[in-house]
């Protein structure tokens, strides 16, 4: 059963046990309630590594865990999520890895820890957002490509508490150039595709084109387009990274918060254009700023 949570996002999903062996009609099912709601949560499940990487290659191959962060070597494609471990915070809007060519279509994060008070992550619907947009506004997104790198406001609000993972994070510098607005490869919704990551405008002076990813992201993330999810130890959170924002509530202190995620691959975005997210340098370009 697929029970709605807000009017524009976020949906739960009963019924169904992540840990086992699914038929395609229940793969089938729950791609269609993700794509419908962007964000959609299983309450109960109990998976370690292996069983959420099975669950979630139902719905495309694998990411490594992070183009960053090296996983650990029997465990390629798992992001562990620990405030205990580097700190990892992601108080700040975001989208997952837009600084890379083609940031993750989908992720998966499996609660294991969660603090008795606060820790809540909040979650944007990117298309709605774009649908409601003043027309001159709209136009002028239409038109826009923006810069994504790791050394970005996300950085440096998020690693904050921590300059040595903050200098880690940006040792090597990742930056892709994509359109403010993408098309979804599957729905053919138009989003906007913003976030923490995106650093500048191109073709307009730094502070201009921050103003105006500013105003836009404003409209994102107003609370009509959002779901806020109370975790639970055994929770498991999919979204489409393609059509979403998010943003991990730090309201819980020195208390313990811990999951895993794991990501499945995703497209270059592509513009209302045609035109499609390019590299500007990765960890493995040697040209790339240190």
């Amino acid at each position: 059963m697929v029970r709605r949570l807000a009017g524009f996002i976020g949906a739960e999903l009963e019924g169904v046990d992540a840990s086992a062996p699914l038929s395609e009609e229940t793969v089938a099912t729950v791609r269609s309630a993700l794509l419908a709601h962007k964000v959609i949560f299983m309450r109960g499940q109990s998976l370690d590594y292996e069983s959420l990487s099975a669950f979630a290659g139902r719905f495309g191959p694998l990411t490594p865990g992070h183009p960053i962060y090296q996983a650990p070597a029997d465990q390629p494609h798992v992001r562990v999520m620990d405030s205990r471990g580097d700190g990892t915070r992601a108080n700040y809007w975001h989208t997952d890895l837009t600084f890379i060519e083609a940031p993750p279509a989908f992720a998966f994060l499996h609660n294991l820890v969660c603090p008795p008070v606060g820790g809540d992550t909040i979650w944007a619907n990117t298309a709605a957002a774009y649908a409601a947009l003043p027309p001159e506004l709209k136009a002028l997104a239409n038109d826009m490509r923006v810069v994504h790198s790791n050394n970005s406001d996300y950085t440096e609000a998020t690693y904050a508490h921590n300059p040595r993972a903050r200098a880690e994070y940006i040792s090597h510098i990742i930056e892709a150039n994509h359109p403010a607005v993408r098309v979804h490869p599957e729905t053919g919704e138009p989003s906007l595709l913003l976030g923490g990551f995106a650093r500048s405008v191109a073709g307009h002076r730094p502070r201009a084109g921050r103003d105006v990813i500013g105003v836009l992201e404003d409209y994102a993330t107003q609370p009509e387009f959002t779901v806020r999810w109370k975790w639970q130890a055994g929770d498991v959170a999919i979204w489409d990274n393609q059509a979403t924002m998010h943003y991990a509530v730090l309201d819980y202190g020195t208390q313990h918060r811990s999951g895993i995620r794991v990501t499945v691959q995703g497209e270059a975005p592509l513009g209302l254009d045609g035109r499609k997210g390019f590299a500007l340098s990765s960890p493995l370009d040697p040209d790339a700023a240190a």
